[in-house]
């Protein structure tokens, strides 16, 4: 069973640059074909779908957010990291990890697997 462990500093202050991990236990991020994904909920509750990773390597990024976000991986350690450059207080939300079978842009529809999250606050 695939399980998904998100982490991240908490709290950074604005137009610093965020780095959150998703650890990946039970599954390969290479192997699994899965498309592993960052999707993030608001304080207001709104969603955002970031962007994805697919096994082969392949991202696919939220062009809302344009060249601030990144998406990256560690096969050694199994773990897949968003970085997000030039943070804003709107920034501010949970961020999860979520995987499933099929790549679509959306933050809710045909995840198999989800983090529990981690609250990333952007204050100064």
């Amino acid at each position: 069973q695939v399980q998904l462990q998100e982490s991240g500093p908490g709290l950074v202050r604005p137009s610093q640059t965020l780095s959150l991990t998703c650890m990946v236990s039970g599954g390969s991020i290479t192997m699994d074909t899965l498309y592993w994904t960052w999707i993030r909920q608001f304080p207001e509750k709104g969603l955002e779908w970031v962007g994805a990773m697919r096994w082969s390597g392949s991202i696919y990024l939220n062009p809302l957010l344009g060249s601030r976000i990144s998406i990256s991986r560690d096969t050694s350690k199994n773990q897949v990291t968003l970085q997000m450059t030039s943070t804003t207080l709107e920034d501010t939300a949970m961020y999860y990890c979520a995987a499933k079978t099929y790549f679509s842009p959306n933050y809710d529809i045909g995840y198999d697997y989800w983090g529990q999250g981690t609250q990333v606050t952007v204050s100064s």
